[in-house]
């Protein structure tokens, strides 16, 4: 029997004391003082008789469309594993490196420089060397809850939309993981998938972190053995339910929930399934049944992959030139009062910069533009479905194409393969808030990924 093929391998990408943090415009400082926990990029390449597959994990809130492309080129001419076979997925950590703001870094930006240009080769070393380490595995799915998140689209009763607690709001606590082993049974990999922003640590540490995805890896490694992968969900509406801090126990705490439940649920599964047989009877205190439980060869997993460019609606966005005016005289404000300026100063003109940056460069990008490409993605592993977009969806775009899937085990993910942008459900646009305002696309966009993905997974079946 042919038996599908898997291999891990791992880089660290932690950042060296020094370099400039990023993912808060909220955030006074720039440098960081080192690293709470490692940070990794971790690979999984899957192969069978005919293509090879790699799924990518990267401790990083992510990367621009230059970089992204740097690392996929990167790992393809390394691997040889064509683009279209590679899925580059960021855990979305904000208590990571700067690897997207470079241009409010006024002090230390020839380490975060330094930094980026270090990653390509160790992200792609990290595909080479699991595939080194091939070996046949078989492969099984479980699903289970973990309540350490909520959404975040809190409506005050000044008819404001806020980053806050919404209990009453859709949310998804499923834990979702993906065992693979070796045929004696032995762990080689584990996947955990989960929706939750990792922004608990915020912008009052000094330090690095892989925030809660980084603690649940090292729960589950610790605890069933093997390598693990975390696959961040469609969290573009949801975040923890304890966040926005300086305090480590608190990304601790939770990614150790996620961790013990997603090793529970990966401990529960058998990838040998076994059939009962009743063999006799042993007299004893009573009548003890007396069963072997006969391993039963499930079938080779079927392995595929597809991959599609959507061209998605774009709202009308203003000609950039006004907005990057107005971004470069704050950035330039930033840096003045970066030495003259309070904390406080510091902190209320660089948020401002952020906010108006992030408006520029959406501007730059898509005015002008009635529809852009966005790339979505499925592997099918046997009865389970990796869907991966780019940008940040909301959670009910990954709950409707998750239950119109054929799949029983349907994994959807943003996040992946580059590209910044929330995806929010048409009614949110009627509300408004952060997402809203900083997302290129048109409200019916939402519906035209879910409508899409559901194609693709139907070909996958």
């Amino acid at each position: 029997m042919h038996h599908l093929l898997a291999g891990t391998g791992r880089s660290n990408i932690t950042p060296a004391p020094g370099t400039p943090q990023g993912g808060w415009g909220a955030q006074t400082h720039q440098r960081g003082l080192g690293a709470d926990l490692p940070l990794y990029a971790t690979a999984l390449v899957l192969s069978d008789s005919t293509q090879t597959i790699a799924i990518i994990d990267v401790d990083s809130i992510g990367f621009d469309a230059e970089w992204t492309a740097k690392i996929m080129d990167a790992v393809a001419e390394m691997s040889k594993i064509p683009r279209e076979h590679i899925r580059f997925s960021c855990t979305h950590t904000h208590s990571g490196p700067n690897t997207f703001r470079m241009a409010l870094i006024t002090e230390g930006l020839d380490m975060a420089t330094g930094y980026l240009y270090s990653l390509p080769g160790r992200i792609a070393g990290a595909v080479w060397q699991a595939q080194q380490n091939l070996k046949p595995v078989r492969v099984g799915a479980a699903q289970g809850t973990c309540e350490i998140n909520v959404n975040r689209r809190l409506r005050l009763e000044n008819g404001q939309v806020i980053i806050g607690r919404n209990w009453d709001a859709p949310v998804d606590p499923a834990v979702r993981i993906v065992r693979f082993d070796d045929l004696d049974e032995n762990p080689l990999a584990t996947i955990v998938h989960f929706a939750c922003h990792p922004t608990t640590i915020a912008w009052q540490s000094h330090y690095a972190t892989p925030d809660y995805p980084g603690m649940a890896k090292k729960v589950v490694e610790e605890q069933l053995g093997g390598t693990c992968l975390f696959l961040q969900g469609a969290t573009g509406n949801l975040h923890p339910r304890r966040g926005f801090t300086g305090d480590f126990g608190v990304y601790r705490k939770m990614g150790k929930m996620l961790g013990f439940e997603a090793t529970k649920l990966a401990l529960g599964v058998e990838t040998l399934p076994r059939k009962e047989r009743l063999t006799g009877v042993q007299e004893s205190g009573a009548r003890i049944g007396l069963y072997e439980d006969d391993p039963v060869e499930p079938p080779p997993a079927v392995l595929a992959i597809r991959s599609r460019m959507l061209s998605l609606p774009v709202a009308q966005l203003p000609a950039p030139e006004a907005l990057e005016a107005e971004a470069a005289a704050l950035r330039a404000e930033v840096a003045r009062l970066r030495q003259h300026g309070t904390e406080e100063e510091i902190r209320a003109i660089t948020a401002r910069a952020t906010q108006t940056g992030m408006r520029a460069d959406r501007a730059r990008m898509f005015h002008g533009k009635s529809h852009i490409d966005w790339q979505l993605m499925a592997i099918r592993i046997g009865e389970i479905a990796l869907v991966s977009m780019q940008g940040e969806p909301f959670i009910e775009i990954a709950q409707e194409i998750a239950s119109a899937s054929p799949f029983p085990h349907t994994l959807v993910s943003g996040y992946s393969n580059g590209a910044f942008g929330y995806m929010p459900v048409a009614s949110a646009f009627t509300e408004g808030g952060y997402e809203v305002e900083v997302s290129p696309f048109a409200p019916e966009a939402a519906a035209i990924m879910v409508r899409e993905a559901v194609k693709l997974l139907d070909e996958l079946r």
